[in-house]
């Protein structure tokens, strides 16, 4: 009899070590789907591209939305380099009137207009006199759009 004893041990053992191990495996595995899924939702949707055209003439630089998803200019932001130095002020899209422009913005830039910018449409704005550095002939100019910290595009042009 202790012989049978000492085998229905062996037995029970390995019954609960198989268990414990498929307990284990469960939760490895919960914490490995738990840790994916919260991965998914920090990702951010893919941004669409987009292709925007830009030319300076004299003080005024144009926007011509070329393709892609339409752009809601309130969430846009716009930094401009003259030759790798930022204006002093970048404009503020959508305005009117602010520091370092003249009035009057034409297109989705203007704030009286329908923010909603598509496919074919341009928008333009003029550098007053005392924004700095000025917009002369020849000048490498850079426009970087971002939808609030995102990238949308990036346009660059030689100044004419």
């Amino acid at each position: 009899m202790p012989r049978q004893f000492q085998h229905a041990t062996r037995g029970s053992t390995g019954l609960v070590g198989s268990v414990l191990f498929v307990g284990l495996l469960v939760v490895l595995a919960g914490v490995v789907g738990a840790a994916a899924l919260d991965t998914a939702d920090a990702t951010h949707d893919p941004i669409r591209p987009t292709v925007l055209s830009v030319s300076v003439a004299d003080e005024t630089v144009t926007l011509t939305h070329e393709g892609g998803a339409p752009l809601d200019v309130r969430s846009l932001r716009l930094r401009i380099t003259v030759d790798g130095d930022p204006l002093a002020y970048q404009p503020p899209i959508p305005f009117f009137s602010a520091r370092g422009f003249r009035p009057g913005p034409t297109g989705p830039f203007n704030v009286a207009s329908d923010p909603r910018w598509t496919v074919g449409e341009e928008a333009s704005f003029e550098l007053a006199g005392t924004n700095d550095p000025a917009l002369s002939p020849g000048v490498r100019v850079v426009v970087r759009v971002y939808d609030d910290d995102t990238p949308v595009a990036v346009g660059r042009t030689i100044a004419s």
